[in-house]
């Protein structure tokens, strides 16, 4: 279902988001990389995001579930972006960041905790990861895509779940894009090289 809506509608996609300001955001993930650090963008849709941390000098891979949308990133990325989806991912301690903007959101509640372990595996002890999903709580289907909707509770259970991580930042932001006035719960979390309880050092709405 939302596999189709984004190959039926890619350019659609493509144009709405490709040019959104996402440098605040940037922000709060690229200050926990060291020059050069390896990051992958999962889920990419227009290439927006690994683009800009291309052209910030760190290495990236991206890869998202549509082929038409991934067809588009490569164009406007110049990197080989691959056809994946979450459940592909078999990457082991690689990254020094993932970034999940807006793609997670689109996975099934009762299929969140593996594919976030998978992810999980892909990071490098150390390392940092970006989530983001629409504000809410719950399942809900709009215009034939699927949506997992987060709050602060549902989100930070989500993650107290992954052994070995702790959430760093926990924050709302509204919509960046033209029009658009939704709420998203955002989170910055640290995979920590011990077994240690997940913690929540900053909180900001």
């Amino acid at each position: 279902m939302t596999l189709k809506y984004y190959q039926d509608n890619a350019q659609t996609f493509f144009d709405g988001t490709v040019n959104v300001d996402m440098s605040s955001l940037y922000e709060t993930f690229t200050k926990h990389l060291a020059p050069g650090a390896r990051v992958l963008d999962a889920g990419c849709g227009s290439g927006r995001d690994a683009k800009a941390f291309l052209e910030m000098g760190y290495q990236v891979e991206a890869f998202d579930a549509s082929s038409a949308m991934v067809e588009l990133a490569r164009e406007h990325t110049g990197l080989p972006v691959q056809v994946k989806t979450f459940a592909d991912v078999d990457w082991k301690e690689e990254f020094d960041g993932i970034w999940c903007c807006a793609s997670l959101l689109h996975v099934p509640a009762v299929e969140l905790p593996g594919v976030m372990r998978r992810l999980a595996d892909a990071l490098k002890p150390g390392g940092v990861w970006y989530v983001s999903f629409k504000y809410g709580d719950g399942e809900r289907e709009v215009d034939g895509r699927r949506f997992t909707d987060m709050d602060e509770v549902g989100l930070k259970k989500l993650v107290h779940n992954i052994v070995g991580f702790e959430m760093v930042e926990l924050f709302k932001t509204r919509d960046k894009r033209p029009g658009h006035n939704e709420v998203w719960v955002n989170a910055m979390l640290r995979k920590v090289h011990s077994n240690k309880q997940v913690k929540l050092t900053n909180f900001r709405s």
